[in-house]
């Protein structure tokens, strides 16, 4: 069965609203995160970004099925001398929404960029927040195990008689050991930790992510032919190896700049650069009605 892989122009809240309830299997996205990329995006501000995205989340609440997970790559940033909160907070309002913050996986950048600032250190790793619908989800553990190296057998090696049998923990806790299971094993799961390198391959899109990133989350949660959402998809990183691993993909994004990139990566059609500016809408507190965020 051939996989189908669909792009859309436009802003998700609104595009979503095509789709049932119940529909996608995974959505793994990085958003444009609170005032970067303003020349791309538009710039969200701090203070209205809770706000601003939990408009389009509770589409993705929608949207998920029961047993499927979305996968948040996003990063607060400095301002002021401190992090701002606005992902904390972000965290806590969609719990209120209806989501379980099931957990936290740290992705590692290993080659990220150098810098020096007077109060902290360079940024060497970002977040990917795993939200669920519910506690019995999708997970395809074997699917992400990783090689255990020779480490085990140099251990087991150096282990004596005793040190390869089950003992009760010495400190009546209740756990022991049983050293003599990692014999022979070539394969183990992995931490939470993903060591990956950013890429420069990413046609100009100022905020691509690595094919690893989402090779990894699709994998883990998702089957072939399943499908795989990614409501801000850039030049179509995930959708390109979602469908290479045989899911069913979309991508929505707001600039049709983008969404022709994708088209030409995803479905081999070509592309025209375009100048043209996001516009996302974003509630004024003021009056209660809907304005534009521009660059």
């Amino acid at each position: 069965m051939a996989v189908k892989a669909e792009i859309l122009q436009g802003d998700c809240v609104e595009e979503l609203r095509r789709y049932p309830d119940d529909f996608f299997d995974l959505i793994i996205t990085s958003p444009p995160y609170a005032d970067r990329r303003q020349h791309t995006y538009g710039g969200i501000k701090p203070e209205q970004y809770v706000a601003w995205f939990l408009d389009r989340s509770a589409e993705f609440l929608r949207v998920l099925k029961p047993t499927g997970s979305f996968v948040l790559n996003i990063k607060e940033k400095a301002e002021n001398g401190e992090r701002h909160t606005y992902v904390i907070e972000l965290i806590l309002a969609m719990r209120q929404q209806g989501w379980l913050w099931t957990e936290e996986y740290i992705w590692h950048k290993r080659n990220c960029y150098p810098g020096k600032w007077p109060n902290r250190f360079r940024d060497a790793w970002e977040r990917c927040l795993h939200f669920t619908k519910s506690r019995k989800f999708k997970m395809n553990q074997d699917a992400v195990m990783v090689p255990m190296g020779d480490w085990a057998d140099a251990r087991l090696k150096s282990l004596g008689k005793n040190d390869v049998v089950r003992f009760d923990s010495q400190v009546g806790s209740g756990f022991g050991k049983n050293i003599a299971n990692w014999a022979k094993r070539s394969m183990a799961y992995p931490t939470n930790v993903l060591h990956l390198a950013t890429e420069c391959g990413n046609k100009n899109h100022s905020a691509a992510f690595p094919r690893a990133l989402p090779d990894w989350f699709i994998k883990l949660f998702t089957d072939e032919e399943d499908w795989v959402l990614d409501p801000f998809a850039g030049s179509g990183t995930t959708l390109e190896v979602a469908k290479g691993l045989g899911r069913n993909t979309v991508g929505i994004d707001i600039l049709l700049e983008y969404c022709e990139m994708a088209r030409e990566t995803v479905l081999g059609k070509p592309y025209q650069l375009l100048e043209e500016r996001a516009q996302y809408a974003v509630t004024n507190k003021a009056t209660g009605k809907p304005r534009r965020a521009k660059a």
